[in-house]
């Protein structure tokens, strides 16, 4: 359950929220989201099954998240699958936040 970016979706508030339907959950995570994002992401788009998962995903993840979008552009898995993971300026921003999301990626690739 590693998310293209690398963060591990079992860790995730929105997935732990979605799973043990925790609407307590929901508000929080919507709330932090929106403040770090600068976007109006509300309770109820906090529903998710797991990023590379099938199922429900975020509104952010889903419609927002630049990672996302570029690894669908891209046509890879998750950024372990990409030349440019080392340098790359968009999913640098998370790995600033959650250095782990890099380990997770690091991970896959000895891995493969």
């Amino acid at each position: 359950m590693i998310a293209i970016c690398g963060l591990d979706c079992y860790k995730c508030d929105a997935y732990i929220a979605t799973q043990t339907d925790n609407q307590e959950l929901r508000i929080k995570t919507a709330k932090l989201w929106a403040e770090l994002n600068n976007a109006p992401i509300l309770p109820e788009h906090i529903n998710c099954d797991g990023c590379r998962a099938c199922g429900r995903k975020t509104f952010f993840c889903d419609q927002l998240c630049q990672v996302r979008q570029c690894a669908l552009k891209r046509g890879v898995t998750t950024c372990a699958d990409c030349a440019e993971l080392e340098k790359c300026s968009i999913v640098a921003a998370i790995h600033a936040h959650n250095p782990a999301a890099l380990e997770n990626l690091r991970n896959l690739i000895q891995n493969m």
